[in-house]
């Protein structure tokens, strides 16, 4: 059974993704914070599966006190709900350890998927702002129009950037994130949201399962590479 902590200082809101929860999430219990100080008391006192803390355009100036409480419960997951869209928040959220953002301007549909790959390992990020450009620049509209899951090896890589086809190398290499971050001389939270990107373009639920896809989609399109290869030059000697 699922524990969930809504906290947030707007009744409206945090009655409403409450009710969300409760009606579409099986067995799923849900409790109540108006604030971060009873929400850290509800962390200390009770086992709480996913935290989700609402936060307004300004509010991202919480995050450091939010960090208290992913060390008094290292197990919870926690992620941001946040009327923001900035690119900046959504990386300073990740850079500070969360496991998702969430708009509140995204659909119930979509808010119900982020807490599900939430739970579910994955790092959430809304699926317009992981469609990341060569320069890793995210998209400032919310144009819902997310790396899609992709059928052939050729489709997959052709609907990648520059960047992620790197990453998606490093992936399938084994390398940890910071590792990723290094190599491309980019910051960690940025490598988090091309992993996002890619978790979903790759349909899989976890990284673990991204690294051995990856590992056998580049395998397969040097094989396809390689084949063509010799056949052109057989083509070429006749």
């Amino acid at each position: 059974m699922p524990r969930f902590l809504v906290c947030d200082g707007q009744s409206v809101y945090r009655i409403g993704l409450r009710s969300l929860i409760s009606a579409e999430i099986p067995r799923a219990e849900v409790i109540e914070a108006s604030n971060l100080p009873q929400a850290l008391d509800q962390i200390r006192t009770s086992a709480i599966d996913l935290v989700l803390v609402g936060t307004g355009r300004s509010g991202l100036a919480a995050l450091d006190s939010l960090k208290a409480a992913r060390e008094i419960s290292p197990t919870t997951r926690f992620a941001v709900v946040s009327t923001s869209d900035a690119r900046a928040d959504i990386l300073a959220t990740l850079a500070a350890g969360f496991h998702g953002f969430i708009s509140k301007r995204q659909s119930d549909t979509e808010i119900l998927a982020a807490v599900t790959d939430i739970l579910a390992g994955r790092i959430y990020v809304p699926a317009s702002f992981a469609k990341i450009g060569d320069g890793d620049a995210l998209s400032s509209q919310f144009d819902r129009e997310a790396l899609p899951t992709l059928s052939t090896e050729a489709d997959v890589l052709n609907k990648l950037t520059k960047r992620q086809r790197e990453v998606l190398t490093l992936l399938a290499r084994g390398l940890s994130n910071k590792e990723i971050a290094r190599a491309l001389d980019i910051a960690e939270a940025t490598t988090k949201i091309h992993m996002a990107a890619l978790l979903r373009g790759l349909a899989v639920r976890n990284r673990t399962e991204a690294a051995y896809k990856a590992a056998n989609l580049i395998n397969s399109v040097e094989m396809v590479s390689a084949g063509h290869n010799r056949q052109v030059a057989r083509v070429a000697v006749q």
